[in-house]
């Protein structure tokens, strides 16, 4: 294991009483996982195997918490929730079992599932009347063939999200001329 010297000064830098908390999960990481290199992430020493997060752990000013898993989503951050003492620590059993689930996880791949590419939105058709109106505007249809995906998406949802068949002309009309002068959906808002 690759130990930082910033660990050590973070628990020098604790409460008394998180002292031996963090110096025995820090020792119980180490054992656990080798491989892991210590490092210091949103200024709390974690714990890291093949670029991915393995566990991390952080002290309060009454408490401290160890994390493998994510938030936790109990009381406290964290997977055990608030630890004040040593004897709030599960067995070092459970806890090597713990990480050594989670390191065969991150090495087979797994762990990356979590990280999955959000789905791409999907297109919106142009409208006749919508392209039509695009047409007859002067320079409309080269500022638009310019915008980006999400710039002519901005445009198309605002059109199709009209329920009267008066608005959606009116927004049509709109659209064409803020187009023609080179402006994007939300040109209003965007040097606030």
């Amino acid at each position: 294991m690759t130990r930082d010297s910033r660990v050590d000064d973070y628990i020098a830098k604790a409460q008394p009483f998180a002292r031996p908390i963090l110096t025995h999960l820090r020792g119980v990481a180490a054992a656990a996982e080798p491989e892991a290199e210590e490092a210091l992430r949103w200024g709390a020493p974690f714990w890291i195997l093949e670029g991915r997060q393995l566990c991390g752990m952080a002290a309060f000013k009454a408490h401290c918490a160890f994390v493998v898993e994510g938030p936790g989503g109990g009381e406290a951050m964290g997977d055990l929730g608030r630890i004040a003492s040593l004897d709030d620590l599960p067995p070092d059993e459970d806890l090597t079992r713990l990480l050594r689930d989670k390191a065969a996880r991150i090495r087979s791949g797994e762990d990356n599932a979590a990280k999955a590419k959000p789905k791409a939105k999907p297109r919106i058709a142009m409208p006749d009347d919508f392209a039509a109106a695009l047409a007859g505007a002067a320079g409309a249809q080269a500022v638009w063939d310019g915008f980006t995906d999400a710039q002519r998406r901005d445009y198309l949802d605002w059109v199709v999200s009209a329920k009267r068949e008066a608005t959606r002309e009116k927004r049509i009309a709109t659209a064409a001329a803020w187009i023609a002068e080179g402006k994007r959906r939300n040109w209003k808002y965007e040097k606030c």
